[in-house]
């Protein structure tokens, strides 16, 4: 094992995650937009900016963000999985970006260049550090004094059905694994503002603020077969079946009973739309 401290993150990124996401790509993207078109409109890119996108992904916030400071800014989207980041590449030199750039990086230890950045910036992309005091310290020396910080993390689990109700359906017929540490990386580290707070401030930052995001979340980005086909292939129930090696039969069953619980939030128009709960955090970094 690398002694890199997110070697493991970044392992997981790159066999088992990002080849899923780049397959899903333009489904998470839609799933994804009410709450990612919030806090850019938050974040207020403005003409000529430089912005830093953390976690960037498959590019879609990276985009948006280059399109917003237009030609005279920069943005560079920096991700650990080079496939998402190949996905990523493509799309920005098919919108015709020259401003945007992609770095494989883990944001936690990349060199970035000293007081770039106007804006620091990331759609569900910083709860995987390994240490996220010491990862927001050298996100902090990218930025320049009084930048502006606005990222997007997930509240507890408890309170994203999205994930529950599938996991639910599927603990009656596979052996769920034991939840992770509260403040383990993955999708609900910063689920405490308390925690993201303390985090934040130890990372030199200022003035933190939470926004409460409660909105309907798309499943699947599309109809019930869509939401039954995202539920088993991106997240903790996916990750359930790979442990259980689950066959073709114990597959189809598991299905059946997700798509059976699932179905109570189609929407009239045939979309699966559930609860949400998200975090819209707010920082600064002090002038001096």
């Amino acid at each position: 094992m690398s002694s890199e401290p997110n070697a493991e993150q970044r392992q997981y990124w790159n066999e088992v995650a990002g080849p899923r996401w780049v397959r899903f790509q333009e489904r998470l993207d839609r799933e994804l937009t009410a709450l990612a078109d919030l806090a850019l409109e938050r974040a207020a890119a403005a003409p000529g900016e430089a912005a830093l996108d953390v976690g960037c992904g498959c590019g879609a916030t990276t985009l948006e963000l280059g399109r917003r400071v237009g030609a005279r800014g920069r943005v560079l989207g920096v991700d650990v999985s080079q496939p998402m980041l190949a996905r990523a590449r493509e799309r920005a030199a098919a919108a015709g970006l020259a401003q945007v750039e992609f770095l494989e990086a883990d944001a936690q230890t990349a060199a970035l260049d000293p007081g770039a950045f106007d804006l620091l910036f990331s759609r569900f992309g910083v709860m995987f550090f390994a240490d996220p005091a010491a990862a927001f310290a050298n996100l902090r020396r990218a930025l320049r004094p009084g930048a502006r910080v606005a990222f997007l993390c997930w509240q507890r689990l408890a309170e994203n059905p999205w994930i529950m109700v599938p996991l639910a359906a599927l603990a009656k017929h596979v052996e769920l694994p034991p939840p992770p540490a509260p403040d383990a990386p993955g999708p609900f580290a910063f689920a405490d503002a308390q925690r993201v707070q303390r985090l934040l401030e130890r990372g030199g930052l200022a003035d933190v603020a939470f926004e409460d995001l409660r909105l309907p979340f798309l499943l699947g980005g599309g109809g019930l077969d869509d939401a039954v086909e995202f539920s088993l292939e991106i997240g903790p129930a996916s990750a359930a079946l790979r442990e259980a090696n689950a066959g073709p039969e114990l597959r189809a069953r598991v299905a059946s009973a997700v798509r059976e619980e699932l179905a109570e939030f189609v929407d009239p128009q045939g979309r699966v739309a559930m609860p949400s709960a998200a975090w819209l955090v707010s920082a600064r970094n002090p002038s001096r």
